[in-house]
């Protein structure tokens, strides 16, 4: 089917700066599962996914345990979650996630970045629809049929798998995360995930040429350099 979608790693900086805003971010996320759902990895397994991603994106374990301590103590920061949607340059879509404690902060961020580049923010459900919240594991294999059967046999309801270059990609509602990951891990063991998340993926692309293309990467990099912004998810194709 070939769907296109964004694997965090691509954005993992190359400057010493750039990767600390990631360890932020990281450090944020995990803070803000723990204190919801408990610091426990074995019992909250949203934080452990989570961790599991983190130390994949060679995130130091000193944030990793910086985050859980503050978690633990209760006290700090009160995050909430916020989503910004909007077109961006060539009209692209994209949905900006952010986690924040003073959202009329963060909607003036994540508004300035769309203003600087003459993109338009729109309300609440303006783009969304137009994605798949998906759960995304992705692994070295050719055996689609095993994966599927695996998959079948924990009754998880699976969107769609890919085989490509050796790799199977498999899809699933985001809601079935967890199931799919564990049927997964106990089917075949030793499994490694090249990409393990939770990401919106676009039903369609639209594709963005000329002048549009450095227009929206300066539009990503602003949004990635605001705190408050956690993930960015658009639908151009370069």
């Amino acid at each position: 089917m070939g769907r296109a979608y964004q694997n965090r790693k691509e954005s993992i900086a190359k400057t010493a700066n750039a990767k600390s805003k990631v360890y932020s971010k990281y450090g944020r996320e995990i803070y803000v599962t723990a204190k919801s759902g408990g610091a426990d990895p074995d019992g909250n397994l949203s934080l452990r996914g989570l961790i599991e991603r983190a130390k994949k994106d060679q995130v130091p374990a000193h944030v990793i345990e910086k985050a859980l301590e503050k978690a633990k103590g209760g006290a700090g920061e009160d995050f909430s979650p916020a989503r910004y949607e909007g077109f961006g340059p060539g009209n692209c879509m994209v949905i900006v996630d952010c986690l924040t404690d003073n959202p009329n902060r963060t909607i003036g961020d994540v508004r300035q970045c769309f203003n600087r580049v003459k993109a338009k923010l729109g309300t609440s459900g303006t783009v969304s629809h137009m994605f798949d919240h998906c759960a995304i594991l992705a692994f070295a294999g050719d055996d689609e049929e095993a994966v599927l059967e695996a998959l079948m046999a924990a009754d998880v309801d699976v969107t769609d798998i890919e085989n490509e270059d050796g790799r199977i990609t498999v899809f699933a509602p985001h809601t079935e995360y967890f199931k799919a990951k564990q049927a997964l891990t106990e089917a075949f063991e030793g499994i490694d995930f090249e990409v393990d998340a939770i990401q919106f993926v676009p039903q369609t692309t639209t594709p963005v040429s000329g002048d549009d293309v450095a227009q929206l990467e300066k539009f990503l990099d602003m949004l990635n350099d605001v705190d408050d912004v956690q993930n960015v998810y658009h639908n151009a194709e370069y």
